[in-house]
């Protein structure tokens, strides 16, 4: 499967008047032609930080990428100066924001801020553009877009926003399309619509999608590879199937046991204990060994190797050396 976007040890950190602020730590995850990659995990995890690194939209100061590499269609990203940065951003590389309503000008209409991106980086007349805006309107699903083209966000329901800016993403067929907690701000009916919205506009498009979400029911529904992501590091990546039915990182375990399951009536919710580490002092071994109940020794004084378990899933752990499955059979 080709590789449209290589995240390469990804390390970007925030400077606070209480210190530096470790928000990724050495980030890699490839994105292939036409799939739909979930990067999920609590707050505060590093998720958003992510996708706005590809973005380039990390305020400097405070924040600054100290490492790594950014490549999309083998050209680095983070090399590149912020207007060769422009050009990609719209066309090749678009961004959903979580709040449709702050990613939408409420003093221009509907298909001035659609045609705004198209005009920008195709240099279409009015005419050509507006063409284009309503075919995007059509695409996402927008009734009666003559009249729609003319209105302004406040005439919109939150649905109908997130639609709109959706549109404006597609407006210029990027190949890659970052999605930031796109359902978080709608009710569970509208989220069924926008997910399923995502899957018809991936068949007729063939856009590579990242979505970012805490929310495992949204990854179910749309995501062909999985990310889980704990204090700035993907700890596990799979396939969907792989880590819904075969987890092996026990802060995997412990997400997908904290959800509620429609198959299991009374099934008790089981918390994960204590909180995420400070990073502004990260932790030197693993990250979740504090709140870990397998947690040995070496897990706090080393970083686990990345273990390869399937040609898809990989894992982060201790727990995949053999000697200390040896150990864990024995409890």
């Amino acid at each position: 499967m080709e590789k449209i976007l290589q995240v390469k040890d990804l390390h970007v950190s925030f400077s606070t008047y209480g210190g530096e602020v470790k928000a990724v730590r050495g980030v890699s995850f490839d994105l292939h032609k036409g799939e739909t990659l979930a990067i999920v995990g609590e707050s505060g995890c590093g998720k958003s930080v992510t996708s706005q690194s590809i973005m380039k939209l990390i305020p400097n100061p405070p924040g600054k990428i100290t490492g790594g590499e950014i490549l999309f269609k083998n050209q680095d990203l983070i090399k590149l100066k912020e207007p060769a940065m422009r050009k990609i951003r719209g066309a090749n590389i678009s961004m959903i924001f979580q709040d449709p309503m702050t990613a939408l000008n409420p003093t221009l209409t509907i298909g001035d801020q659609i045609m705004e991106g198209i005009k920008q980086h195709e240099h279409l007349s009015n005419d050509q553009a507006k063409r284009v805006a309503l075919e995007m309107l059509n695409l996402v699903g927008i009734p009666n877009p003559e009249i729609r083209l003319k209105q302004y966000p406040h005439q919109f329901s939150g649905g109908m926003r997130q639609r709109i800016v959706i549109a404006m993403a597609l407006v210029c067929r990027p190949d890659v399309l970052i999605a930031d907690e796109p359902t978080t701000a709608l009710d569970v009916t509208i989220q069924a619509q926008i997910l399923d919205l995502f899957r018809d506009i991936q068949k007729k498009t063939g856009v590579s999608i990242i979505l970012i979400t805490h929310d495992l029911g949204v990854v179910a529904q749309v995501a062909d590879r999985i990310a889980v992501m704990y204090a700035g590091r993907i700890v596990e990546i799979g396939s969907r199937r792989e880590i819904f039915y075969n987890p092996q990182h026990p802060y995997t375990q412990g997400l997908l046991q904290s959800v509620p399951r429609l198959d299991m009536e009374k099934a008790e919710l089981i918390p994960i204990p204590g909180t995420p580490p400070d990073l502004f002092l990260p932790p030197v071994g693993c990250a979740f060994a504090a709140r870990c109940p397998y947690a040995m020794e070496v897990c706090e004084r080393v970083y686990p190797f990345q273990t390869q378990l399937t040609n898809q899933h990989a894992v982060d752990c201790w727990l995949q050396d053999e000697r200390a499955k040896q150990l864990v059979s024995k409890i």
